[in-house]
């Protein structure tokens, strides 16, 4: 039932779309006037007229198709009491008093007949279509058409019935059979199309298919239950025409449009090998095959993304007057409205992929380094076009644009570290009653315990300044890893501490009022203060405290 009334809705919507009014051209062409137009009476040509200067061909013919349906439904006009009446404007054909069209001397010119001969032949077919238009609408005629029509509805449901059942026995064969032998498709280890895709699309094309088969005969089927009744019988030529026309169209235009296909292919296929070509060389500057005097390897995967942006434009710039349509009016302004919202909503996009380039022609940072960008401090994982990731020490993921990256102030802990080493500092304030000798011989003292802390170059030591109530000193040592700086400047703080303590040298604060009774130390006797406890030495000699649970782990 569903089927059913699935196909009577396709059908009456077929005869309203074939039954609207085509609207003629606000102004005719006389070259057009001049051809001859066909009299159609339900659906049928009964033969072709040529216009005039004062009455075009659609109008006349039009109007004589109206004259003789009203013949037609006019029961007290006798078909074979039309007769010919000559006059000076030609042969007249008139059913009683009422002409129904009048046969011209340049309409048997056209004709290349005789006036009176083709005037004859003319009524002989206005007859005939009169008693014809009144024997398709007799109840006998109407109720053969109504049955023939029903039958035709009730095929098409069972023919949908059939194809229905072959279709689901045709989608269990496919998915027994062919989903399980549909496999990724691959170059080497490198997935192209995935399995699932593959057989998605195959899935599609047999949906579509039959939706197509469903179409085809539901047109079929509704142009041949049309064509049972006089007043539908014109609409066949109509849905026809519906169908035709625009496959017409698209087909004529596609045909037009094949040379200008061919060369934005050929133009497709010189671009990519030229891309392969950039690509395979920029390859071999960044793995150091090819050597460029002056230009970064680093450089060579952004170059080639300039490139390839520059070689599609302009491949973009030649393509455009061959594209279908681009002289349009509509492609046009598509392109301008594209235009205008890309450059209203992309613009913090464009300054961030241009940053990202910046950054990479003026080198402020490679994958690996560690780096400070305002406020995160971490190791760069990932420079993009628009954005640059970074791990933190607490093992989060930031993502910064590049643009705010341009716009920040950026320290590179890693950019001398590999030459030269990176230099950790620790500052301490000391009063003026202890020797400036022995303070850095401790902070030296510290430096040496200090595990991960290179020897060469020797740490060295810096007087900053004679502060009022101290000198401040600075300790600076060389390391080469500054992804463990943090680890290492907490290991020197605690050996200075260390350090000073062992010696009973107190370290100032910055300010203060008077000089304690005591110094501000930690006894030697008190370094392991339960819970702490103390670890066997480590290879330099030095005994590391670490926390415990309890003394007595």
């Amino acid at each position: 039932m569903k089927v059913v009334r699935t196909t009577t809705r396709v059908l009456a919507l077929a005869s309203i779309l074939a039954a609207l009014p085509v609207q003629a051209a606000p102004e005719a062409d006389p070259e057009a006037e001049e051809q001859a137009v066909p009299v159609v009476v339900d659906g049928l040509t009964l033969f072709r007229l040529a216009g005039t200067a004062t009455d075009p061909a659609s109008q006349r013919a039009q109007r004589i198709s109206e004259r003789i349906a009203t013949a037609g439904a006019d029961e007290s006009i006798v078909p074979s009491s039309l007769h010919i009446a000559e006059s000076a404007a030609g042969s007249e054909i008139l059913a009683g008093s009422h002409r129904i069209m009048l046969v011209s001397d340049a309409d048997a010119d056209k004709a290349v007949a005789s006036r009176p001969i083709l005037a004859g032949m003319y009524r002989g077919r206005i007859v005939e279509a009169i008693e014809r238009y009144r024997e398709d609408r007799s109840p006998a005629v109407l109720t053969r058409a109504l049955f023939a029509a029903a039958a035709i509805l009730a095929g098409l449901a069972v023919v949908i019935g059939m194809l229905v059942r072959l279709w689901r026995r045709l989608d269990e064969v496919l998915e027994n059979r062919l989903h399980r032998r549909i496999h990724d498709l691959r170059i080497k280890s490198f997935k192209l199309v995935d399995a699932e895709l593959i057989w998605n699309v195959l899935r599609g094309t047999v949906r579509t298919i039959r939706a197509l088969v469903v179409l085809t005969g539901c047109f079929v089927a509704a142009g041949l239950a049309l064509r049972q009744f006089p007043w539908t019988r014109g609409a066949v030529g109509g849905l026809v025409s519906y169908l035709a026309a625009p496959l017409w169209t698209m087909g004529g235009a596609v045909a037009g449009m094949v040379p200008n296909l061919i060369f934005l292919a050929l133009l497709v296929v010189i671009v990519r090998w030229v891309l392969k070509l950039a690509r395979l060389f920029f390859a071999a500057v960044k793995t150091g095959t090819v050597t460029l005097g002056g230009f970064d390897p680093g450089w060579a995967e952004t170059t080639y993304s300039l490139v390839r942006i520059a070689v599609i434009a302009f491949a973009l710039v030649v393509a455009y007057p061959h594209i279908p349509g681009s002289g349009s009016d509509a492609f046009k302004a598509i392109s301008i409205l594209a235009g205008v919202v890309l450059s209203l909503g992309s613009s913090s996009v464009l300054s961030s992929i241009i940053a990202g380039y910046a950054m990479t022609y003026r080198r402020t940072f490679r994958v690996g380094d560690t780096v400070r960008i305002g406020e995160v401090l971490g190791e760069v994982e990932q420079i993009g076009l628009m954005v640059t990731r970074v791990r933190t020490i607490k093992n989060e993921e930031a993502v910064i644009p590049n643009s705010n990256i341009l716009q920040n102030e950026v320290l590179n802990y890693s950019a001398h570290a590999r030459e030269s080493g990176l230099i950790l500092h620790a500052r301490v304030g000391i009063g003026y009653e202890v020797p400036w000798r022995q303070v850095e011989a401790m902070l030296l003292l510290a430096a040496d315990r200090t595990r991960g802390m290179r020897r060469e170059p020797r740490p060295f030591i810096l007087q900053l300044g004679l502060k009022d109530f101290c000198v401040d000193y600075e300790l600076n040592v060389y390391c080469d890893e500054p992804r463990s700086m943090l680890q290492l400047y907490t290991e020197l703080y605690r050996n200075v501490l260390d350090a000073f303590n062992e010696y009973g040298v107190q370290i100032m604060t910055p300010a203060y009022e008077r000089d304690p009774f005591e110094p501000k130390i930690v006894p030697r006797d008190q370094w392991y203060a339960s819970p702490a406890r103390m670890d066997p030495p480590d290879p330099g000699g030095q005994v590391a405290p670490t926390a415990a649970a309890a003394a007595g782990k």
